[in-house]
């Protein structure tokens, strides 16, 4: 099945943010001022802004990198200013939608691309409150309650913002790993086309026929919304198709699994978290304790090993065994997943210090016989992907 990442802002919603940013700071700072002085919650916000974009902690919510920077930098505490930021989404943030523009073609294409029995999602910049999102979708004449998109992100479930591919990874990884073509369709050549690129999916540029190529490489398919699906039935299915092998994807996928299962985890309890699906399926629980002493008995030591010995041999491991042996339906899920986050970002320390060649580095395993570092965390992705799918999978049966 064919799923469409559909950015929002100047692609399927004229909305210039120019303009939009500075009437929205102007509305929540009058709706704050009773608490705080206009130019100090602007500073405050921008400064929060820019902390939760650059910060790529994967176990924090963009909501808690935003709150770290964004209270303490006003003297406040949330509680005390929620019912002020509420009354105005509530009441004023609608009234910038005069500055926004509905599109026709919007309507069309996602309502023929449901039709072709595609996943449609909204990939945005998940900066902003649900709310705040929401609204904006349904600005563009495609209200959520209404359009059965696949995903809506916002700062409150996701992890990442634009242009970190972890951003798109984190998308996917909420939705499961669907597999078939995948196609981020936006304006942006910084924002979206080379995130999406850098994460090895399909782009088509949302430009106008005079616009001038900005970002790297050749320049991707371009037109308008009314060019997108015509555009699919011209490619090879095969094409379209996610690649995930080059080290920046890896990376991506890698950082967006803790966070993906931070948000899909969130709000069920002990107990619901290790129901087995069935007899023979692992529930949640066992996922995480496998995850995590994977990442702490298997990964790490061999990508260790890797960097300190010229070419070494890496035996196999039979680690399913270790559900019934380590009794994981026994210990806690989210002790689990805390576990498995501190293993994964040290990885992550490691691989981003990588030059080229580090990761060209080989090795000697006893399965798949000579193989290289990259070979091995590609392995690591497609095992993070696996196992996030059947989390998931768990989660939703009955």
């Amino acid at each position: 099945m064919t799923l469409l990442l559909l950015d929002l802002d100047d692609t399927l919603l004229g909305n210039t943010m120019d303009s939009f940013i500075p009437a929205y700071l102007r509305g929540l700072s009058a709706r704050m001022a009773p608490v705080t002085e206009p130019k100090m919650m602007v500073k405050a916000l921008l400064d929060a802004t820019d902390h939760m974009v650059a910060d790529t902690n994967p176990g924090l919510t963009l909501e808690q990198k935003f709150d770290t920077v964004f209270f303490p930098a006003l003297g406040l505490q949330r509680p005390a200013v929620q019912p002020l930021i509420d009354k105005f989404y509530q009441d004023d943030f609608s009234s910038l939608a005069v500055l926004t523009e509905a599109k026709s073609a919007a309507s069309r294409l996602v309502e023929q691309a449901l039709e072709r029995g595609y996943q449609v999602a909204i990939a945005t910049n998940p900066l902003f409150p649900r709310t705040a999102i929401a609204q904006r979708i349904t600005w563009a004449g495609l209200p959520p309650e209404r359009v059965p998109f696949a995903l809506i992100p916002s700062y409150e479930t996701f992890h990442f913002g634009k242009p970190n591919p972890a951003y798109l990874a984190e998308f996917l990884a909420q939705l499961g790993w669907p597999e078939g073509p995948v196609v981020m369709v936006g304006d942006d050549p910084r924002m979206d086309i080379q995130p999406a690129r850098s994460l090895g999916l399909g782009v088509f540029w949302i430009a106008d026929p005079v616009a001038v190529w900005s970002g790297a490489g050749l320049e991707p398919a371009r037109g308008s919304l009314d060019d997108v699906l015509p555009w699919l039935d011209n490619q090879p299915e095969a094409d379209l198709l996610p690649d995930f092998t080059h080290p920046a994807a890896l990376i991506a996928i890698l950082r967006s699994t803790p966070a993906a299962l931070h948000t899909l985890l969130k709000g069920y309890t002990q107990a619901e978290l290790s129901r087995q699906p069935s007899p023979h399926e692992w529930s949640p629980t066992e996922v995480l304790c496998h995850l995590r002493d994977v990442e702490c008995d298997v990964n790490l030591p061999r990508i260790r090993s890797m960097l300190a010995i010229n070419n070494p041999f890496i035996p196999g491991q039979d680690t399913d065994r270790w559900a019934a042996e380590r009794q994981y339906q026994l210990q806690d899920c989210l002790d689990a997943q805390a576990s498995f986050l501190e293993a994964r970002v040290e990885l992550l320390e490691i691989l981003e210090a990588l030059n080229d060649a580090g990761w060209d580095l080989p090795a000697r395993h006893a399965i798949f016989g000579p193989t290289r570092l990259v070979e091995l965390i590609n392995i690591i992705a497609g095992h993070d992907r696996l196992h996030v799918r059947q989390v998931l999978q768990a989660l939703r049966t009955p």
